[in-house]
């Protein structure tokens, strides 16, 4: 059957000599797999551009729920962006965003929450003139609600430490593992976890705080995503931020 959906592009790869297989997380289905011929033929209609990575897209596909690679019949953008491909740190802020997301998102069922919000933040991202600092460590914390293992608990003077195992701010610092957040680490959390996309810019955090929260946060990740490999883009993105 054919079906319509907005979709976020995660991955791309080449494919023949003109075609090309996205991951891409849709609005109707969820994470699918699509091939596309003839993108990066001479003459093609559909330009490969249109599908670079964090494209935020129209498609028309062919669908079957059973198949892991399904054919896009045509695809069109379903927001351009205006400052992301020209700004160097907004450009390497969303793909970190997009790194984080190819590795942490697996399901393929109907998740409007999660797509709304991955949508949100990346138009709010391209729409932004504030500073983006910290954009990603919010935009990383407050992703793992919608995965499923968001920090539980509140940060204070009885529950000091975040321990990344448990996954909750706990009163004394773990001593049977180094997986744990000390305690100006905790605070800037549970702070970025008060924040919101209105409000993230008045998180003040020091350059070498920052390094240390996305290395923890990203380290959250492995030990709550199954197999979620090493990330790289954050090791880009602090050569820019700093």
């Amino acid at each position: 059957m054919l079906i319509k959906t907005r979709g976020i592009v995660l991955k791309n790869r080449k494919y023949s000599e003109t075609s090309l297989i996205c991951e891409i997380y849709t609005e109707e289905k969820g994470l699918r797999s699509y091939i596309i011929s003839g993108v990066r033929s001479p003459k093609a209609k559909v330009k490969a551009n249109l599908l670079a990575l964090m494209s935020i897209v129209d498609i028309v596909a062919y669908h079957q729920d059973s198949k892991d690679l399904n054919r896009i019949k045509e695809v069109k953008p379903a927001y351009v962006y205006q400052s992301i491909p020209f700004e160097v740190i907004k450009g390497s802020v969303g793909l970190f965003m997009t790194e984080l997301l190819g590795k942490g998102i697996y399901e393929r069922e109907v998740n409007l929450d999660l797509f709304d919000f991955i949508l949100h933040h990346f138009v709010l991202l391209d729409q932004t003139e504030g500073s983006i600092g910290h954009f990603h460590l919010i935009f990383a914390v407050h992703l793992t609600r919608l995965l499923g293992f968001e920090p539980q608990g509140i940060c204070s003077d009885a529950f000091p430490f975040f321990d990344c195992k448990e996954g909750a701010f706990v009163q004394t610092e773990p001593l049977h593992h180094p997986h744990y957040f000390n305690e100006t680490e905790s605070k800037f959390l549970y702070k970025i976890l008060q924040s919101d996309s209105s409000n993230y810019h008045l998180i003040k955090i020091p350059k070498a705080t920052r390094r240390i929260l996305v290395d923890k946060i990203l380290m959250y990740y492995q030990l709550h995503i199954e197999n979620f490999k090493p990330m790289q883009s954050h090791l880009i993105l602090r050569e820019v931020l700093d």
